[in-house]
């Protein structure tokens, strides 16, 4: 679980996503050039991407770091699986 600041922080940078995703469709309503549109969208994707990785840095200092204080192994075992899976599905995460 995210800690209020962590959630506050995440909570800002996706509405602003959000206003950028809104830019992004005006731009193809309004028939704007295809460069300019991509890179509106390479913006959009970098600061989901740095968004993503608060939410990651987030999960590993609560709730891996709760599972290794555990000292259950299986808890342990659960969360690094899980890790592996998350790194395994979208690669790494990279800012821009």
């Amino acid at each position: 679980m995210m800690d209020q600041s962590t959630k506050a922080d995440v909570q800002a940078r996706l509405k602003r996503i959000e206003g950028q995703i809104k830019g992004i469709q005006r731009m193809v309503e309004s028939d704007k050039y295809c460069v300019d549109v991509m890179l509106q969208m390479t913006a959009a994707q970098a600061a989901l991407a740095k968004t993503s990785k608060m939410v990651l840095g987030s999960h590993i200092e609560t709730c891996v770091a709760r599972a290794i204080k555990s000292g259950s192994d299986l808890e342990r075992q659960k969360k690094i699986d899980e890790l592996l899976d998350v790194f395994d599905r979208y690669g790494s995460i990279k800012e821009r």
